[in-house]
């Protein structure tokens, strides 16, 4: 049965002639620029959080008149182009969150009034929940989709190197390693995903965007190769049940779909990982013989003392589980460090199984993005040799580089010393994966992860704790007797 299939576990199947990998925002950052560059008539912009300072090139000082700042490169293509028709639309972030980014994305609206630049704050999802979603797109040829979004403290390189002045702040303070996956596609897939973005530009604002006209060009980056041509590209979907929509829970069942296809290797990278239902269709497959090896990567310790008090704690108890369901001992956890011991923040949500599937996208491996916040995603099955490889070496170079090493010296030493978990083990000589341990929990802490306290499942639960936490122990139940069922 395919993976992928529309109205169950993905939005849309749409073909694209070229999709390509950016690991880490030096890539994004530069193959955004080059883009919106070459933009003639639409740029549509989803984001979680957006800040006009972010710089594209930082080389570490930063200044008042960087002509580098995204939101001056774009007021500037705006004014010169008048056919150019320029569009943000980011989510109204609570106060404390807002607080946390210098008030930023609110104090965007004042940096471009007057300007052609249309700039919108969407607060139309249930209290609560977020919009979650990153996306942008180009004259509807060209979009990137993934975890990141354009913000002064996002930009790192794949070397994620101690003390680099690049990671600067508008007050000269430099921001921690982060590591972030972005996709990018052209052709029909990114037409896909300019129509999802303007019906959220439509429920924002109650304007209905008619599609740009084709103005020709090509505004795929000149120095991005193709890692991937000719493949069909599924769009996979969260939306809570709001105001009379339906819940749109495709990315939970398609994370089910993935684990349950496995055959070897289930790889994953994301920031959170406290999803009981995900947490217990992985211990069905490390519970069998001849299950796959499951690696995951997260970060350390979330940045933020809330998400250490609630993601943390949660993440804890689902690495218990997944421990002692590895009776065969195919379960990793790692957490990346850089040369000096400082953490990385993953911040990337990507899955990889085997070597066919891809997936990219904004959602996290816990409980909200899988039925409460906005999320957007994609994923392609690799149909030859060719996509194969390109998947293999996608995860390859991902494990490599948090170690120092290539995505061939990975290849070779998966192939000696069997599998992806044996690679790790045999080249991580220096520490730079170090294994995730569960906090030290009081009896607070065991109650926050109990209830998965800030991580509603949905907006049935969203206020109530007893409630959530029924939902999820029903779900994670009735998923092991359906797979004992068989």
């Amino acid at each position: 049965m395919a993976v992928f299939r529309p109205g169950e576990t993905c939005w849309r199947i749409a073909r694209a002639s070229r999709a390509a990998f950016l690991i880490d925002n030096e890539a994004f950052f530069t193959a955004v620029f080059d883009a919106i560059s070459k933009a003639r008539r639409s740029i549509l912009l989803l984001g979680w959080g957006f800040d006009p300072r972010t710089r594209m090139f930082p080389d570490g000082y930063d200044g008042p008149d960087d002509p580098d700042e995204v939101g001056r490169i774009l007021v500037e293509l705006a004014c010169a182009r008048p056919e150019l028709d320029v569009r943000l639309l980011v989510w109204k972030s609570a106060l404390p969150i807002s607080a946390s980014q210098e008030f930023f994305p609110h104090k965007a609206r004042r940096y471009f009034k007057n300007t052609p630049v249309k700039f919108v704050l969407d607060d139309a999802v249930p209290f609560g929940a977020c919009h979650h979603q990153k996306v942008l797109v180009i004259d509807d040829r060209l979009a990137f989709c993934g975890g990141g979004d354009i913000s002064v403290d996002r930009w790192d390189s794949p070397a994620h190197l101690d003390g680099d002045r690049r990671r600067i702040m508008p007050r000269q303070e430099e921001h921690a390693p982060r590591h972030e996956v972005m996709m990018m596609v052209d052709g029909p897939a990114a037409k896909a995903l300019a129509d999802l973005a303007r019906e959220r530009w439509r429920r924002a604002t109650d304007e209905v965007l008619a599609e740009p006209k084709d103005a020709g060009g090509d505004p795929w980056p000149d120095h991005v190769p193709a890692h991937i041509t000719d493949v069909d590209i599924a769009i996979a979907r969260t939306e809570p049940a709001w105001k009379g929509r339906p819940l749109v829970e495709e990315i939970r069942r398609l994370n089910l779909a993935c684990i349950a296809e496995a055959k070897q290797t289930i790889y994953l990278e994301n920031q959170y990982f406290t999803s009981p239902l995900v947490t217990e269709a992985l211990a069905s497959r490390l519970a069998e013989p001849d299950g796959p090896q499951v690696v995951l990567i997260s970060t350390a310790k979330a940045p933020s003392w809330f998400d250490q008090l609630t993601m943390d704690r949660a993440r804890g108890a689902m690495i218990w589980r997944l421990r002692a369901a590895d009776i065969f001992g195919r379960f990793r956890a790692y957490s990346p460090v850089t040369s000096g011991r400082e953490t990385i923040i993953v911040h990337s949500k990507v899955t990889v199984i085997d070597d066919r599937i891809a997936r990219v996208g904004s959602a996290n491996l816990n409980n909200r993005s899988g039925g409460f916040d906005t999320e957007c995603e994609l994923g392609l099955d690799a149909g030859d040799e060719a996509q194969r490889l390109a998947v293999t070496a996608f995860r390859d170079r991902l494990v490599g580089h948090f170690m120092g090493v290539t995505g061939d010296a990975v290849a070779k030493a998966r192939a000696d010393f069997g599998g992806l978990g044996g690679a790790i083990d045999a080249l991580n000589r220096h520490g730079r994966l170090a294994p995730v341990e569960p906090p030290k929990m009081s009896p607070v802490g065991e109650f926050i992860a109990a209830y998965h306290m800030g991580d509603p499942s949905g907006v049935g639960d969203s206020w109530r704790l007893g409630r959530r936490r029924e939902r999820l122990m029903r779900q994670a139940r009735e998923y092991a007797d359906e797979r004992r069922r068989g």
